[in-house]
């Protein structure tokens, strides 16, 4: 029977996202940050379950790849269904910060290593 179980698991991916397979959006990177939108806009389309779910876990920003994780489903998948709720006015998303291109302080650094050279 774990062959059913396998099928049901390719099939859902594609119903959730209404056959898509491409997301409409290039927001969402893996830590790209998204938080459900408080309050939600009044004239918010109903939910499928799983937007549902993506707004209780991003009540507090959450990266994508943390997302994914806990949703049990692919990245390429979540990205489609932030793409919906990002474009009904549900969410935003935050892309990483850039790294600095600054050059490193040398004397933090120094301190570090003498710091753990006394461990």
């Amino acid at each position: 029977m774990g062959g059913g179980d396998s099928a049901g698991r390719l099939v859902r991916p594609f119903t959730l996202t209404g056959g898509r397979t491409r997301p409409s959006r290039a927001d969402f990177t893996l830590i790209a940050t998204v938080t459900a939108v408080d309050p939600q806009p009044a004239e918010a389309a109903r939910c499928q379950p799983e937007h549902t779910r993506i707004l209780r876990l991003c009540a507090e920003p959450m990266a994508v790849a943390e997302l994914a994780a806990r949703l049990d489903l692919p990245v390429s998948v979540v990205v489609i269904l932030l793409c919906d709720l990002l474009e009904a006015g549900r969410i935003t998303v935050r892309p990483p910060r850039p790294v600095s291109r600054t050059t490193p302080d040398l004397d933090l650094l120094k301190k570090v290593r003498d710091g753990l050279g006394r461990l």
